[in-house]
Order: structure tokens, then sequence, then C-alpha cells
């Protein structure tokens, strides 16, 4: 979608802050529950002294799980709205979505100060994480589907937004650890972050219509008007013109066979317009399967994408250890895993507002994306501990951050890339189809991924 001449402005960029701050309400619930890892981990693997070692009573796999079930729902309910998004409205999908996720955000507060047995506990916790998962999943296809009708750069500060939602989190849980606190005060006060979060991106939801920028542009009949109107009348020119110049003794007096009429007043015609049946196929909105095979590209740039990424990130990067114990040892993991991936995948969305390279016709765009597999044996030769049958290649602390940096950095790059390039290979009628359809392809690669951790996880 390109600007138009005849847009307002958009007055003190609210409508590019509103989007920036619905960006970072979409990946609220994702970020927050594979941050608090180490909570959860605390809380459900009970340790016991046996034969003079310490040794855990009974391995939860919380991050491989808590990994899985949060894309599959993604996946499914993304699915589900990529179909059915026009039969429900918008208001319902993306108000309705943030009321649930702020109720199951509440709960998971509550429950840090509620004693409960461990499997009793993991199971609310993974009932939680995919019903959150769920609403999350239908509000960020809603929402990509809704910021593709304004002009691209609008995506890259959606995308941007979802980036900050990470470090917005890994902020949080410092708080938390470096607070004097015990236990369950640091992780109430964590929880209940995430709560005011959701709840102010309801609000910036509900004042979206009221700004004349978003008014303009979210305006689908009138935007498919104007389109369309565009665009016959830039046929009916050329037609105009091939008539006068191949057909002005026979065409121009009487018409042609197609039903298309043109006056003539002193050997000019008057007006032109095209046949009723095309007009109204312009304005037709094209089939899904229609705009998947003008974004299978990008569809597939998105997956492959999330599928690295997800496939050593948390569940194997999480359990990097440090190889300088002492107080540092409490936040490497919140530092270099996951405050580092957060922030640099922060900056690679961010600086797609300043430059996109490779153009989205380049071929090269893919190969750059395909290279990112590297990453996956790189960091499984870092120093993650409890490993069977890999040796450790890079032990330092420098070397995993440099790592990860690299790692995020193109993860985020890529996949705004990706993400912002898809509505415009579309007519703007077909814009929040695409947008919906990539959203669905984004929880297809974070699925992928989610399940081939296991498998890594098992041969670090």
């Amino acid at each position: 979608m390109k600007d138009r001449t005849d847009a307002p402005r958009d007055r003190g960029w609210l409508v590019g802050i509103t989007f920036f701050i619905l960006g970072l309400g979409t990946l609220l619930p994702w970020n927050f529950f594979m941050t608090a890892s180490m909570y959860f981990n605390r809380r459900l693997n009970k340790v016991e002294w046996s034969n003079g070692t310490m040794v855990v009573q009974k391995e939860y796999y919380f991050n491989n799980w808590m990994t899985l079930l949060s894309q599959l729902p993604l996946l499914l309910c993304t699915l589900l709205n990529s179909f059915f998004y026009q039969r429900i409205s918008e208001m319902v999908r993306i108000a309705g979505s943030l009321v649930f996720i702020l109720v199951l955000f509440i709960l998971t507060a509550i429950l840090v100060k509620v004693p409960m047995e461990e499997d009793c506990f993991f199971s609310v916790t993974m009932a939680t994480i995919w019903f959150i998962n769920s609403f999350g999943a239908v509000l960020q296809g809603s929402l990509f589907g809704l910021v593709g009708l304004l002009p691209q750069r609008y995506s890259a500060v959606f995308m941007s937004g979802q980036g900050l939602a990470g470090t917005f989190a890994s902020l949080a849980m410092l708080v938390s650890i470096a607070s004097d606190t015990d236990l369950e005060t640091a992780a109430l006060g964590y929880f209940i972050t995430p709560c005011v979060g959701t709840l102010l991106t309801l609000l910036s939801y509900l004042l979206l219509p009221r700004l004349e920028f978003a008014q303009f542009y979210l305006d689908k009949s009138r935007s498919y008007e104007v389109e369309t109107i565009d665009e016959l009348l830039k046929e009916s020119g050329t037609a105009q013109n091939g008539k006068l110049n191949g057909k002005a003794n026979g065409s121009l007096a009487n018409g042609d066979a197609s039903g298309e009429e043109v006056e003539v007043d002193g050997g000019s015609p008057k007006h032109n317009f095209l046949p009723l049946e095309q007009a109204e196929d312009r304005d037709r909105k094209s089939t899904v399967m229609e705009v998947f095979k003008k974004i299978w590209v990008m569809a597939f740039c998105v997956v492959f994408v999330f599928t690295v990424t997800l496939s050593v990130f948390p569940a194997v990067t999480v359990d990097v250890k440090t190889i300088y114990p002492g107080k540092w040892e409490s936040y490497f993991i919140s530092v270099c895993c996951f405050l580092i991936f957060n922030v640099c995948d922060w900056i690679g969305r961010t600086v797609t507002t300043l430059f996109q390279w490779p153009p989205k016709e380049s071929h090269l765009f893919p190969v750059l994306v395909v290279s990112r597999v590297v990453f996956v044996p790189l960091l499984m030769f870092c120093n993650v501990q409890r490993r069977s049958y890999l040796p450790v290649l890079f032990s330092h602390d420098a070397a995993f951050a440099f790592i990860m940096m690299l790692f995020s950095l193109s993860s985020g790059y890529c996949v705004c890339l990706s993400m912002t390039y898809a509505p415009q290979l579309v007519a703007s009628k077909d814009a929040e189809t695409a947008g919906a359809l990539m959203a669905f392809f984004l929880g297809l690669g974070l699925s992928i991924g989610a399940g081939l951790s296991f498998l890594l996880r098992l041969l670090v």
C-alpha cells in the first residue's frame, strides 16, 4: 500500500505510535512466559540429594513444552483466522482477544501466591499458555491484516513493536532478579507488568478509529472504491486511444461488440468506459489461493526464519552456562540469552524502517534467509550443560553472546522484510488477506521450530 496524495497527515505520528504499541501487545504472552523460564523451572524441578549429589526429582522439560504449546495454537488459530476473519467483526477479534489475554495474565499473577503440587501447577500453566497464545494468534493475524491496509512503513513499525516486547519482558525479569524481595513477590511484580501492558494495548486499539489518518486508510470500502476508480480511468484512457487510432471509422460511430459505447461530438469522444463485467471483476477480492500464489516466496522465507530461530531458542540456548560462577551466574541467561536476543531482534526489525535490502524481487533474499541455518550448529556447540553427544567448541561467555547477537539481528531483519514485502506483492484490496496469510505462515514456522527443538536438545 502506497501513500496517497489525498490522505490526511498522521498528526504527531499517533497512528504509528498506536501500531507500535499494538505490535508490542501481540507478543507479550509469548515473551513473558518464555523469559520467566527460571521461575517456572525453579517451581517445578524440585531437587533432592542422592548418593551425595543433587538430582532433579522429575524433569518437566518446561522450555520445550512451553515453546511447543505456545506455537501449536498459534498455528491453528492463525489458520482459522486466515479463512474466517471476514465472518467475525474486527472489533470482536481484536478487542475480545485482548480482554481474554488480560484475564489469563491476571490468573497467572494470582497463581504465584497459590501453593500447588508440581504436576497440577504444570498442567494449569500449560493450559494457560495454550489459551493465551490462541487468543494471541487471533490478535496477531487480525492486526497483520489491519496494518497491511496502511502504507508499508507502518508494517515495519508494527514489527518493530513486536521486537520490543521481548526487550520489555527481559528488562522486567532483570528488575525482578535485582530486587531484594523474595521469589514470590518478585514473580508477582513481574506478571503484573504484562497486565498493565495488555490494558494499554486495548486502550490504544480503541483509540485508533478516532484518528483521522487511520479512518482514511482503514475504511476498506472507500479504499477499494478509490483504487477501482483509478484503475478504470487508466484503462478507459488506454482503450480510448486504441479506438481512436485503430477503429476511427466503425467503433466511434456505433460502439464495439463488448457493449462499450462512445458518443462522438465534433470528432471527439465524450467518454469511454470499461464493460460492467470487467469493472466488477476488478472490484472482486482475490481468493486465498490467488493471494498465496503471489506471496509464496515471502511465506517460505518467514517459515524458514522462524524454524531456525525456534529450533534452538530458547530450548537450547537457555541451558548455556557461564564460565564465571558467582553473582553473574544469576544474571547470565537473562542478559546473554534473552536480553541480547530481544534487543538485537528489535534492532534488526527497526533497521528495515531505514532501508530494505535485498529488494522484494531479488532472488538473493531467500538465499540470505536459508543461510541462517548455520546458527543451529554454532549454538549447539556453545557451553550447553547436561549434554550427551556434542563437544563444547565455544565455552566463553563472549563467544555465546556474539553468536546470539548475529543470530537475533538476522532473525529480526529477515522476518520483518518478509512480513513487509508480502502486502506489497498484491493489490490494495487483497492486502488484508495477504497479512492474515503471512501471520499463518509465521505461526507455521514457529510450530516447526518448536517441534524440532525437542530433537536438537537431545542431540546436544
